[in-house]
């Protein structure tokens, strides 16, 4: 039990470093007029052999997230919803219980579970768009751009 406090705590701290370090980068590209979405390079797997790497679609989804096409990011990569849904709602009650000195006992609780749905997604994710691409010639990404 104890150690699962320590997990907890390790989780909430970085998440909300994360969400920090975030904001961060995108006032710095707001100062600096650079395209936030822009950053990244393409992606090398799919330049050198044309199929997806399990994280293609992801800056996709996040761009479609951040505008609040819900559907799209889903489309683009279901693991950028699925973490804002869940990490999200983790950050928010762990918050609302640690502000209340755990009088309301709202927080969601790490559970190994909720990782192993996300490598399942990615997986997945990775096998449908390329079995789509390949075999019946249905690119998901290529309505979605930047």
């Amino acid at each position: 039990m104890r150690e699962r406090k320590k997990e907890e705590n390790a989780l909430f701290f970085i998440g909300w470093a994360f969400i920090g370090i975030v904001l961060f980068i995108y006032i710095f590209c707001r100062i600096f007029s650079i395209p936030p979405l822009k950053i990244n390079g393409p992606c090398v797997l799919h330049m050198l052999f044309g199929i997806y790497c399990p994280g293609c679609g992801g800056t996709r989804s996040i761009s479609a997230l951040l505008h609040g096409h819900l559907w799209d990011s889903f489309v683009c990569h279901p693991l950028v919803p699925y973490t804002a849904i869940v990490g999200g709602w983790f950050l928010i009650s762990q918050t609302i219980e640690r502000i209340s000195k755990h009088k309301i006992k709202i927080a969601l609780r790490y559970r190994d579970i909720y990782l192993w749905i996300a490598l399942g997604i990615v997986v997945v994710n990775f096998i449908l768009k390329n079995v789509l691409l390949f075999v019946w010639n249905i690119d998901l990404l290529a309505d979605y751009t930047l």
